[in-house]
């Protein structure tokens, strides 16, 4: 499957722009057929190795706008998405989200209008001392799932490399979506991320089996830090 496609700029002006800021990327292998029956059926899983994978991604957002509003009116607000990986009968391999949580009502709203996304209004903090970060949150509707991590980051590692599991879990710049029976895929570009070691401390979280999957009772998830990237957003198209 081409996946080197997908990270190349698509050539057309964007339609918006966004600064993703301190992500903590993590994730837990699963069984495909449990993680296939929460997927809409015309997506496929892409999987490593034979393994599905359902991923945590908590984050900063900042400079957030569509093309018409200047800088001095974006918004900033703390984002936590739930997400697996598909793609469209061998193509597309990209993101498809169980749930996204945001600090920002008009966000929520928005986003929910114009790109069909679950979105959630949640009540969301965090905290940085040096290395060691700490984030949490609660959904303000039910059932009302709440998140909170502990980690600390250690040394630069760079961007992932092709062909590695680094690189299929965080490198994904296509979303697939189902809007009223239909398939829609949008797409972002940005540089790769400059990932970091990173050591999870302490973890509370209940989104995996508020989106419907089981939730991990296994080994520590895999666990990935990048300090930010700078987002070009492109509008949905009929996939």
């Amino acid at each position: 499957m081409d996946r080197l496609t997908p990270t190349r700029h698509p050539g057309c002006s964007p339609s918006g722009w966004q600064r993703w800021r301190e992500l903590v990327f993590l994730h837990w292998p699963y069984p495909p057929e449990v993680v296939r029956r929460v997927v809409p059926r015309g997506l496929e899983l892409d999987l490593h190795d034979g393994v599905a994978y359902v991923g945590i991604v908590a984050f900063a957002m900042e400079g957030v706008r569509p093309r018409p509003l200047p800088e001095a009116l974006s918004f900033t607000f703390l984002e936590t998405n739930v997400r697996t990986y598909v793609h469209l009968r061998g193509r597309a391999p990209g993101v498809y989200f169980f749930s996204l949580d945001a600090a920002s009502w008009l966000a929520v709203t928005a986003a929910r209008i114009g790109w069909g996304l679950p979105y959630f209004h949640s009540r969301m903090r965090s905290e940085r001392s040096g290395v060691d970060f700490g984030y949490e949150f609660e959904r303000l509707s039910a059932p009302r799932p709440r998140f909170r991590a502990r980690w600390q980051i250690g040394d630069a590692l760079g961007p992932a490399a092709p062909d590695t599991l680094e690189h299929f879990l965080v490198e994904r710049y296509l979303l697939h979506v189902e809007r009223r029976g239909r398939l829609y895929t949008g797409q972002v570009h940005h540089p790769p991320y400059p990932l970091r070691a990173a050591q999870l401390l302490e973890l509370d979280e209940q989104l995996i089996a508020a989106a419907g999957i089981p939730a991990p009772n296994g080994p520590p998830p895999l666990v990935h830090y990048a300090d930010g990237v700078d987002v070009e957003i492109f509008d949905l198209a009929l996939s």
